[in-house]
């Protein structure tokens, strides 16, 4: 009964008559939009139609918005639009009544009349930039509506946020800067701007093509409420949909030090889902972020960590050891970076290349992965030897990845030094859980372990 309550409010016709110049035909609009967008969430017939619809229906409201706060009323070409504008919302939620019913006479008519209905809205759309753009150049607007306070409404928050949005979309380049750090500001405050912001596909749709901006502050803006955004799962799926990591692996290409930090912290939140990886492979992501960790760009724990999402698809790992991800995971192990070094290892541990193949093994070797491990203990670098240990954990390393440590700490153990920080390392348990489980390399390395002064420290334990 709530949604025939709803039909009734909207189906009557606004009287047109007598229009006076002002805001109620206006703020009327707005809600019958806003409810036009409610009522087509329950449509079941016409999906992709109406997804447009929705799509359009956003963007007239951020014009209606603009032109809300732009105009003091008195503008004659805005007063004419908007009689025009309640007639489509009217005959387009006929239209959605009767999809929801299911009480439209045929399937190619309805097609018909919603393609219909589409150009309409993109008519009304265009009128409305044009008169906003008009008005903008005539008068330098440069109002804004005021930040909500603390305890605001949701209509409060999405009328401010829809503001924003239409800056963006006719503001010169001052204006849309400005309109962005207002965003980011208010989306690293509360949440609950990013969930309406995640819900008004043209904003989405504006910061997506703001990566692409030739104005590096814009760049920068759009990347880092992008960043924000993604961090949340409903606002994953909305950016991968409106084709976000295509310009993202752009800035990585050719962006900015902070564009290329910001978007690297993107693309490890979204390809946290496998999906995703596919996605960023195809469009040049990995030889993109294996150039960085050649040069060293932009934070090498970032760049490792979106390597690291994608190296879990077998086919993408293949392609990183084609494109030279083991060379380049050496050099970063003979950087004098403690941080670069530690990651080196890790990628190429966990989930590893390391398990790939003999090949990518003998790659490694002939690299000299190993020798540069020895150097790296010669050179006291705790860190590194506890990370190694710490990856054989009998419950979580794979077959793989385990043989490949325990020929770099049989190596390793050539050294006295390296073996007395295998034994106090704390992760000796875990190369003696193993050897227990009969893991032939693991015994071995006891062995080792064990000989001469150092048997001492394990008497008792092994009986080979």
């Amino acid at each position: 009964m709530e949604e025939d309550k709803t039909h009734k409010k909207i189906e009557a016709k606004p009287e047109l008559s007598g229009i006076i110049f002002g805001r109620p035909l206006l703020r009327r609009s707005t809600e019958l939009i806003n409810s036009l967008i409610s009522l087509s969430q329950s449509i079941r017939v016409f999906a992709v139609k109406w997804q447009s619809i929705r799509s359009k229906l956003e963007e007239l409201l951020s014009s209606l918005y603009a032109a809300g706060t732009s105009d003091s009323g008195e503008n004659p070409s805005l007063s004419g639009a908007i009689p025009a504008i309640l007639d489509t919302i009217t005959e387009c939620h006929d239209l959605a009544r009767r999809c929801v019913d299911l009480s439209y006479s045929g399937k190619l008519l309805m097609q018909s009349d919603l393609d219909i209905i589409c150009a309409k809205f993109d008519t009304h759309i265009n009128n409305l930039s044009q008169i906003c753009s008009e008005k903008l150049q005539r008068d330098s607007y440069a109002m804004v509506v005021s930040r909500p306070g603390f305890g605001a409404s949701r209509e409060e928050i999405k009328f401010y946020v829809n503001d924003l949005v239409s800056r963006m979309k006719i503001g010169g380049r001052e204006l849309k800067k400005q309109a962005l750090i207002a965003f980011n500001e208010v989306i690293h405050e509360d949440e609950r701007y990013v969930k309406i912001a995640v819900e008004i596909e043209s904003l989405i749709g504006f910061l997506v093509k703001f990566i692409d901006s030739r104005e590096i502050a814009i760049q920068e803006e759009a990347v880092k409420a992008i960043s924000v955004i993604s961090g949340f799962d409903s606002g994953k799926s909305v950016l991968v949909c409106a084709g976000v990591i295509a310009p993202l692996i752009r800035v990585l290409e050719s962006g900015s030090e902070v564009g290329k930090q910001v978007s690297t912290r993107c693309l490890m939140k979204l390809t946290e889902n496998s999906d995703n990886a596919w996605s960023v492979s195809a469009h040049g992501g990995v030889t993109a972020l294996l150039k960085m960790c050649t040069n060293c760009d932009c934070g090498g724990e970032l760049v490792c960590g979106v390597l690291k999402n994608l190296v879990g698809v077998e086919e993408i790992r293949r392609f990183m050891v084609e494109e030279g991800a083991i060379s380049v995971f050496v050099r970063l192990l003979r950087s004098k970076d403690e941080v670069s070094q530690i990651n080196s290892i890790e990628f190429s541990s966990d989930n590893g290349l390391c398990g790939i193949s003999e090949e990518a093994k003998k790659a490694m070797g002939d690299a000299g992965f190993m020798p540069e491990l020895v150097k790296l203990l010669g050179a006291k670098i705790v860190k590194i030897l506890a990370l190694l240990l710490q990856f054989l954990d009998p419950e979580e390393a794979n077959s793989g990845t385990r043989k490949f440590l325990l020929s770099i700490l049989m190596s390793l153990t050539r050294c006295n030094s390296a073996r007395k920080k295998i034994i106090h390392s704390g992760y000796l348990e875990n190369i003696e859980k193993l050897a227990k489980a009969e893991v032939s390399d693991a015994k071995k390395l006891v062995r080792k372990l064990s000989s001469n002064r150092f048997r001492n420290m394990l008497s008792g334990i092994w009986h080979f």
